[in-house]
């Protein structure tokens, strides 16, 4: 749970169900997750996010497929790594154009997606990125990513 939930619980708790949700129910490939995840955190600049590393073991086994080196979190940002497949490329690459230049997802963008991604899978993206961004955004200017401490006005922190 953020540090934030019981500060405006009306918002906050669904927010965190969303959170939940996410991280519960996405089906996208992990790699493909991490690495539009990772992207939002950089550009968030939230060292919690950076640092954290998502895991999914799937009926107590772990899928080859769903398992990431810190290589593969170092180049994260890096267009053209030899090491991405080109999904994760796109993942990431979403994720930067939704954080920074929503507007710049022209045609031939939406075309290298719908080649390589679902409708379905693109929504999915969409929402893992708007969480992640929204989220980790107020946390950031909240200054929750370090001590997970929301400073109240008469200066005691929330949660902390």
């Amino acid at each position: 749970m953020h540090a934030w939930v019981g500060a405006a619980p009306d918002l906050t708790v669904p927010a965190a169900q969303l959170s939940s949700a996410v991280y519960e129910h996405a089906t996208l490939p992990l790699r493909e997750f991490e690495a539009a995840r990772v992207r939002i955190a950089q550009i968030n600049d939230c060292a919690l996010c950076l640092g954290w590393r998502s895991a999914r073991d799937v009926a107590g086994r772990a899928d080859e497929a769903d398992t990431i080196d810190e290589e593969f979190y170092a180049h994260i940002g890096e267009p053209g790594w030899e090491g991405f497949s080109v999904r994760e490329s796109l993942a990431a690459e979403f994720a930067g154009l939704f954080a920074l230049d929503h507007l710049a997802m022209d045609d031939a963008f939406w075309s290298r997606m719908r080649a390589a991604f679902s409708d379905a899978e693109i929504v999915e993206l969409g929402v893992c990125v708007g969480m992640w961004l929204s989220q980790g955004r107020l946390n950031r200017v909240l200054d929750i990513d370090g001590p997970c401490r929301v400073p109240t006005p008469g200066g005691s922190p929330i949660g902390g």
